[in-house]
């Protein structure tokens, strides 16, 4: 049997990236995002039938409850839970709205916990059937290095930052490793729109990495890898940048 992925945010971005690479190892994939539009469209792109596309607005915590009876129904066991989904709303705290406030933190951390809890049960089953059961959380390195005018992002990653630590330990009993990535900037429509010039504010991108570029998708996706693989079987409730050593040192405009 295949193994089977539950990956949230997987219309665009690094969710998108990660779906094309389980899929190409011959995993299957249970897609979730905000609409049918996005999913299909996705679908369109990934030309695959073991794909599975699942509509659901994770602000709305009856809909993750519905969208991941239904996977369970299909997949009683889980072998990985790639948390990817998240929104930004850009602009300084004295004036962000509550209902940006609260959509960031509906989303990035209330959905990311449910969609968690809800899994549980079947990444636990994964794990007593002797399969994997990983999850990985997709945290910031704006959770360790904030910004002006994503205050609010921030504090939300370093939620999810805190939430992976604590779920890794309580589940580790279990026999589920629970992880997070902090990627810096990296080439996606999220931060693409961001960084609209035609936007105000005073957030900017961090631009290239010490390394010398922006990441792309796939740079995150390859560390996924390492933690979804043999190798990473005695690493959990970690954090680990994946930013080109963005957050390392502080590079000086010349």
């Amino acid at each position: 049997m295949p193994n089977t992925a539950i990956i949230t945010g997987a219309a665009s971005g690094i969710g998108l990236e990660a779906a094309r690479d389980l899929l190409a190892k011959g995993w299957v994939v249970h897609g979730v995002d905000v609409s049918a539009t996005v999913l299909t469209a996705a679908a369109e792109t990934l030309a695959s039938d073991r794909f599975h596309p699942h509509p659901c607005d994770l602000r709305d915590a009856d809909a993750i409850v519905d969208a991941i009876g239904q996977i369970q129904e299909k997949a009683p066991a889980i072998n990985a839970l790639i948390c990817s989904a998240g929104i930004a709303r850009i602009g300084p705290l004295a004036t962000m709205s509550v209902k940006n406030f609260d959509n960031i933190f509906g989303v990035n951390v209330r959905g990311l916990w449910l969609t968690c809890r809800e899994t549980y049960p079947a990444l636990k089953q994964a794990a007593s059937d002797g399969g994997l059961a990983r999850v990985i959380i997709l945290s910031s390195v704006s959770a360790i290095r904030p910004k002006i005018d994503s205050g609010a992002y921030a504090a939300s990653k370093a939620a999810a930052s805190q939430l992976t630590q604590v779920l890794a330990v309580e589940w580790a009993g279990d026999g589920i490793l629970v992880n997070a990535l902090a990627p810096g900037t990296v080439d996606t429509p999220m931060i693409r729109s961001a960084a609209d010039p035609a936007k105000q504010g005073n957030w900017r991108p961090s631009g290239d990495s010490p390394l010398g570029r922006v990441a792309e998708a796939i740079d995150i996706v390859r560390v996924m890898r390492f933690l979804l693989s043999d190798d990473a079987v005695y690493v959990t409730g970690t954090i680990i940048p994946v930013d080109g050593g963005t957050r390392a040192a502080f590079v000086p405009k010349k």
